[in-house]
Formats: structure tokens, sequence, C-alpha cells
């Protein structure tokens, strides 16, 4: 057995070698290549495509966000303009218990 962290074979005993190669024979005809990392450009685009991936992405839920949100606000500003008028004094004065004191000769706050 060895020292450290080096993966053994449990029943030979021999090395296995690193991930992607272990135990197995050099293979022939096989090229990779590889970029310096001083000559990548991981970011080349980025600002381009995000503005328009968000564009695009923003476009299609619009339906789906918008008029909910709008339909909110209308019946939020109706409610406000509605609570604002009943406690107005026309407000008060058009209620049907307003009306029937009104006609009994009764006051409203009374």
């Amino acid at each position: 057995m060895a020292g450290g962290s080096d993966p053994l074979d449990t029943k030979h005993g021999q090395w296995l070698g690193p991930w992607g190669n272990l135990g197995s024979q050099t293979q022939k005809g096989i090229v990779t290549y590889a970029l310096s990392a001083n000559r990548q450009r991981p970011l080349a685009g980025a600002a381009n495509a995000a503005v328009f991936n968000t564009y695009r992405r923003c476009k299609a839920q619009f339906l789906y966000v918008v008029p909910p949100i709008a339909f909110a606000y209308l019946l939020l500003n109706w409610a406000t303009e509605k609570n604002e008028y009943y406690n107005s004094k026309e407000g008060r004065m058009h209620s049907p218990e307003a009306s029937d004191e009104a006609t009994q000769g009764g006051s409203v706050r009374g």
C-alpha cells in the first residue's frame, strides 16, 4: 500500500492513475488541442448577449406579469376613490342610513 491519497487497485495493489486514465492503456490517434489561459476571452460578447437575452425573456413573460399588476393597480385606485367618497360629506349624505334620517328629520351624526 502506498501513502497519500493515490487511488489503489485493492485487488492487485497497483496505482490506477488520475481520472480519465484509470489504468487503461494510452490510446493512439487521438489529438487534443488546448488554448492558453491568457489567449481565451471568457466574456466575449457577454454584455451583448445579456441585453438581448434579457429583452427576449422579459417579452416572453410580459403577459403573465403586466395584466395582473395593472388589474391590481386599477382595483386599488377604484377602492381608494370609493373610500374617499364614502368618507366625504357627499358620500355620507348619499348613504341609505343618512337618507332615512334626513327624511325623518334626524341628524346625520346622531
